[in-house]
């Protein structure tokens, strides 16, 4: 069973951008795509620059899937897993999140 972390109100993240929480002293981005409530984590650490910038990186979609193109060397990033369109072993952390109450939320189960 997850427990549920409150990040922020989702007002506080205008649609189609992020901004970075810290969360059990670790740095998450966490992205609103669009006003539809949709909200996703994952690391802020870009793992090609070793810099925590995730959250300030452009949103895209590609392929029907939402991704981050990073701020410093463009590779991006998928929005629900993490997962790195260039290079799989360079993937990175995702989190569950969810918008409750208004309020972003994220879940601490996932090893933060």
């Amino acid at each position: 069973m997850s427990n549920w972390l409150t990040i922020c109100h989702v007002d506080d993240i205008p649609a189609g951008t992020g901004l970075c929480a810290l969360v059990n002293e670790q740095q998450v981005a966490v992205f609103r795509p669009d006003d539809s409530g949709s909200v996703f984590a994952i690391s802020n650490m870009d793992p090609f620059a070793n810099a925590n910038v995730l959250s300030r990186g452009l949103i895209a979609q590609h392929q029907d899937e939402l991704w981050v193109a990073s701020p410093l060397k463009k590779q991006r990033f998928n929005l629900s897993d993490g997962r790195c369109l260039e290079n799989s072993e360079m993937s990175v952390k995702s989190y569950p999140a969810r918008v409750r109450d208004g309020n972003v939320e994220i879940a601490d189960s996932a090893a933060l």
